[in-house]
């Protein structure tokens, strides 16, 4: 049974918006990503919400658990049927405004304009390729929401697609969930 990785790398690569409010809480942080205005896209978040839905019981934990320990919940299992994915923010991450480093991406942002209350930004990965741009919202230090546009390459081809997020402030400890890039 194979998985069509795209949207899980796709959900990864949109924790960076967290990266540049003015301030950020330092700690646990989650994330919910849901992709759409792409059929292709659509179809193969389906497809895989389908095939997750078809394992055994056994089969499924493994998975959960496989993702659970990259801070990941299944497709389809965060509010809204998108994807949930939890990173651990440093103090010094926090200090700095950092990005949270995206494991695989080899992502690049820069940040258009930014107000106390949104920030336009731009980025390029080289895994999978893609480019983008769009707007974060803050709500203070402990949440944001995000409207993306992307640009991917599927088979050769670039496809486009709408990632709309949130991010919110969870504990300040960050339990077992490392930072990323470490």
């Amino acid at each position: 049974m194979t998985i069509h990785p795209r949207p899980l790398l796709i959900a990864a690569l949109l924790a960076l918006p967290l990266a540049a409010a003015q301030t950020t809480k330092p700690g646990l942080w989650e994330m919910t990503n849901k992709i759409g205005g792409n059929a292709k896209m659509d179809a193969a978040m389906a497809q895989m919400q389908q095939q997750m839905a078809s394992m055994s019981p056994a089969q499924r934990k493994q998975m959960q658990d496989m993702l659970a320990r990259q801070g990941m919940s299944m497709p389809g299992a965060a509010p809204g049927g998108g994807m949930s994915m939890k990173v651990c923010i440093t103090p010094e991450m926090a200090a700095r405004s950092d990005a949270p480093p995206v494991a695989e991406g080899d992502c690049r942002h820069e940040v258009v304009s930014r107000s106390a209350q949104a920030m336009k930004i731009r980025f390029t990965c080289a895994k999978p390729p893609s480019s983008g741009e769009g707007t974060v919202s803050f709500q203070g230090d402990t949440g944001y929401t995000t409207v993306m546009d992307v640009t991917t390459q599927v088979d050769g081809k670039p496809e486009k697609m709408r990632v709309e997020g949130q991010g919110r402030w969870v504990a300040a400890s960050c339990g077992n969930v490392k930072p990323l890039g470490k």
